[in-house]
């Protein structure tokens, strides 16, 4: 399937949910949008998996809470079968799913039951997304590392501490130094910018907040309304560190949390 050029250019869909009436009624409302063509709705995630693999749709509304492999079991599944991703659109009935829909960077979220006016602002976002781009990692809003760092240096109390990248909370910047708070212990890094820092990481995982900043996004533990339409991300640390998200990251993380 080439990379979407025109605006008139038909955009391949699947439905995934494991309620026939749900998928029945999402269905229906695609239906009703010019240039969308459903390719093949699925009931569970091994079924969506095979789908997806067969079919390379654009997109993929996908339902989180399926029983067996559930939505995100079903994208855990597409990598490491190395399966360029769609657009994935999470549809739930439950909120509680937006930090980790972000962590996966989910194209949309769309509460149920979906509304018609809310539905075509996703596939204005999508048809956004897809035109002049391609699908799947090399799409994302930062490259890819061609090997991400699984380990860093940290300097803390005269030692020097090797420690896992995932247990990296966050990092920041003041007068050229970077400090790096990990599950364990905090204390300084080598690297001499936080540019630096974060290209050498999994951009699925660090996201630049701010400046400043640079946050796992799987350490973030609650998203705090703020000054003048911001937030503040507050982390699991054991500080309950309360990093801000700079303007023009709100409103990557607005539309991405539906805020």
């Amino acid at each position: 399937m080439g990379v979407k050029q025109s605006a008139t250019e038909t955009i391949t869909a699947l439905v995934v949910d494991d309620e026939k009436p749900a998928c029945d009624e999402l269905v229906y409302l695609l239906k009703g949008f010019p240039g969308i063509q459903i390719v093949g709705v699925a009931y569970n995630g091994l079924e969506a998996v095979h789908l997806i693999e067969h079919t390379h749709p654009d997109m993929v509304f996908l339902d989180v809470q399926m029983p067996g492999l559930d939505g995100f079991g079903v994208i855990r599944m597409l990598e490491e079968k190395k399966i360029p991703l769609p657009k994935i659109v999470l549809a739930t009935a439950y909120d509680q799913y937006a930090v980790e829909g972000f962590r996966i960077q989910a194209l949309d979220y769309l509460l149920k039951p979906i509304q018609r006016e809310r539905l075509a602002l996703t596939l204005e976002r999508a048809r956004q997304a897809l035109e002049g781009k391609g699908r799947g990692p090399e799409s994302s809003p930062w490259p890819r590392p061609a090997v991400p760092r699984t380990k860093l240096l940290v300097k803390s109390g005269n030692r020097n501490f090797i420690v896992d990248a995932r247990d990296m909370i966050y990092a920041t910047i003041q007068d050229g130094v970077i400090t790096v708070v990990t599950t364990q212990l905090e204390g300084q890094s080598n690297y001499r910018t936080i540019e630096e820092l974060h290209s050498s990481l999994d951009p699925q995982v660090f996201w630049r907040v701010h400046r400043s900043y640079l946050v796992n996004i799987n350490r973030i533990k609650e998203v705090i309304p703020w000054f003048k339409s911001t937030y503040l991300l507050r982390m699991d640390d054991k500080k309950q560190t309360e990093i801000p998200v700079s303007r023009s990251q709100t409103k990557q993380l607005r539309a991405l949390l539906r805020l």
